[in-house]
């Protein structure tokens, strides 16, 4: 007859057994596993253990062996099962992977989970969980746009620098013009939200005019210095300069960050900025409103403010978009600039190797 190896307690091990072997909070699988063990180690063969118990003798012999090798721990956990057969094979799996990636329908621009799963003789459920283990969505599309300015490096590293490490005794201030907006009037009045109900709003609207917001977003504080115009002129550009002039400490160099827009480089702008040294206008790249901070304030007040706000006039748009800064001045926001050069040209350096490899 086979004799089993014997198992030797410390005293640590022995006094932790004998609680379990009592316990009424563990569940009853612990209790019988370490009376299995505490058995064992007085000495008492594997089949009277069994017999004792009420177990198969494999059970026990299968505890013994989990506990020669982890000891108490083994005893806590259920070892791993191999678990269900999978219905769909891996290979299976990955053809379904390689379709979505590189196939489309004859008759659509991308897969959904009803045409993938006819084509692929699986359930529209399948082709789900699939998708979702792989992050795959094709019915999601992005838009982007690569800059082609020849100045495109030296603009990043200027424009990225003022933001990273900005000059001493001077101001940073992002600027730009948000021009056409529409001061719309909904023609009938909007439904307030209830419980299950969405607010809703007529998608018919009336116009009353268009202003234009010139804003300049300050990067030390959050602060926005604003003004709305009826147009968008290089005159109206050099009076909100006057604006920043005035409701900036005038001991501050400023150092302005603009698009490429015509109004900004204006003949007459530029003799305005020779008479005001203390004006920098710094040029991010073209196609690159990204760079621009301004750009993430205005997506907040369009959000925030106008997009579903309906207003009778001009001057009642003005008026909300002015009490809108007024507000956040009280209470600003910080936009912080994370992202370095090297980061930035990395992603773009990835971006084209996908757009020069082969599909």
């Amino acid at each position: 007859m086979k004799i089993a190896e014997p198992i030797t307690l410390s005293p640590e091990e022995r006094s932790t057994l004998n609680t379990w072997t009592t316990s009424r909070s563990l569940p009853f699988r612990v209790v019988q596993r370490a009376q299995i063990i505490c058995m064992a180690a007085d000495g008492v063969l594997s089949q009277d253990i069994a017999q004792k118990l009420r177990v198969s003798r494999p059970t026990v012999q299968l505890w013994r062996q989990r506990f020669l090798a982890l000891r108490l721990s083994g005893l806590q956990k259920d070892a791993p099962r191999r678990g269900r057969i999978p219905r769909i094979s891996q290979r299976k799996i990955t053809a379904v992977v390689q379709a979505t990636l590189h196939t489309t329908p004859v008759n659509a621009t991308h897969w959904s989970t009803r045409t993938m799963a006819k084509a692929q003789g699986l359930s529209e459920a399948s082709i789900r969980r699939i998708w979702q283990r792989h992050n795959l969505k094709p019915h999601l599309i992005e838009t982007f746009k690569l800059s082609r300015d020849k100045q495109f490096i030296e603009k990043l590293h200027d424009v990225v620098g003022l933001y990273l490490n900005p000059p001493d005794k001077a101001l940073v201030l992002c600027v730009d013009e948000k021009s056409q907006i529409q001061a719309l009037d909904r023609t009938r009045p909007s439904t307030p939200l209830r419980p299950g109900i969405p607010a809703r709003q007529t998608h018919d609207y009336t116009r009353h005019g268009t202003t234009t917001l010139f804003a300049a977003l300050s990067m030390l504080d959050g602060k926005v210095i604003g003004d709305c115009m009826p147009r968008h002129r290089h005159q109206e550009f050099i009076r909100f300069l006057q604006i920043i002039d005035v409701k900036t400490p005038m001991d501050l160099d400023l150092h302005l960050i603009v698009d490429n827009y015509g109004t900004h480089k204006h003949p007459r702008v530029q003799s305005w900025l020779k008479r005001h040294p203390r004006f920098h206008l710094h040029f991010i790249p073209t196609s690159s409103s990204w760079l621009n901070m301004i750009e993430r304030w205005f997506g907040e007040i369009t959000s925030k403010r106008i997009r579903r706000g309906s207003f009778k006039s001009v001057p009642d748009l003005i008026e909300a978009i002015m009490q809108y800064i007024e507000t956040h001045n009280q209470n600003p926001r910080v936009f912080v600039w994370s992202a370095s050069v090297e980061k930035i040209m990395a992603k773009i350096t990835k971006c084209k190797e996908v757009l020069d490899a082969p599909h």
